[in-house]
């Protein structure tokens, strides 16, 4: 009874830990943890019964990578870049990113190898958002906008105390139906871009990510990418076809660029963004 429970409550945390990362299933492929920024996929191999006993485990375990390579693959295809633009439309779109992204996955990390009983294999590998596969597929920036250019700073709207100085950005995106990708922008509602790929450091990008993704606004005002004193505004809708723009008020609007107009936060995307 004692080792029933004990598993019991183990299966629990692993749930819990789960249900506290933003995930994003493909089907019958794998998952992206955009929180970490990690692509995951399995891949299952069987032994032939035509090789030699002794090498039908090493067959099985060369067939696992194969088909976890391949959903490996489909999974980073449906990945959202922006939200008009997942990586299968990009491949499609570009004989490069297609031979990128593909050298790229077939780099997987194994991280994870089950033997079965029945000889079958199974295999998890995983593929790092950040890094080479974001500097492949992010789009091509030029120096990053001066805050506040292409957005009519009006000094009337900024509310917040002017000796205040944030560290970050987080925008509450709970309840709009908002999806993770990696190129999201924060507009206003008139459309303005307030925050997206033309106000950071591509350098940063690559490195973290022009956003950061959690589920717990607590946490993410304790995460190190925003730390010690963000600034937190509340999102009013999703836009676009894949629902990865993020809408705030005007008056909010008015408040993150004047809050970022002489720091560097924006550039150096410090931002974060809360999903349901």
């Amino acid at each position: 009874m004692i080792r029933i429970l004990s598993s019991l409550l183990v299966l629990l945390i692993f749930v819990c830990a789960l249900n506290a990362q933003v995930y994003q299933q493909v089907p019958n492929a794998g998952n992206i943890n955009w929180q970490d920024q990690i692509i995951r996929a399995t891949g299952i191999g069987a032994p032939n019964p035509k090789m030699p006993l002794a090498a039908q485990r090493a067959g099985a375990l060369e067939a696992a990578k194969r088909i976890a390579l391949r959903n490996l693959l489909e999974t980073v295809k449906g990945m959202s870049i922006t939200s008009e633009t997942t990586v299968r439309n990009a491949m499609m779109e570009n004989d490069v990113i297609t031979t990128s992204v593909s050298g790229i996955v077939r780099n997987f990390r194994v991280v994870d190898t089950r033997y079965m009983s029945s000889g079958d294999v199974e295999v998890d590998v995983e593929v790092p958002i950040s890094g080479v596969l974001a500097d492949a597929l992010l789009p091509m920036m030029g120096q990053p906008m001066q805050v506040g250019q292409g957005f009519p700073v009006d000094p009337s709207g900024y509310s917040l105390p002017q000796n205040v100085v944030f560290t970050g950005l987080i925008i509450d995106a709970r309840g709009v139906g908002a999806r993770p990708a990696m190129a999201p922008k924060i507009l206003d509602e008139s459309g303005n871009e307030v925050y997206g790929t033309g106000y950071v450091s591509r350098e940063y990008a690559v490195q973290i990510g022009v956003v950061g993704y959690e589920k717990d606004i607590n946490r993410a005002k304790t995460n190190e990418r925003v730390t010690d004193n963000p600034l937190v505004v509340k999102a009013t809708k999703a836009s676009g076809t894949n629902k990865s723009d993020i809408v705030i008020s005007n008056n909010d609007a008015q408040n993150v660029i004047g809050a970022a107009k002489n720091l560097n936060f924006m550039e150096n995307c410090k931002v974060m963004v809360i999903l349901d």
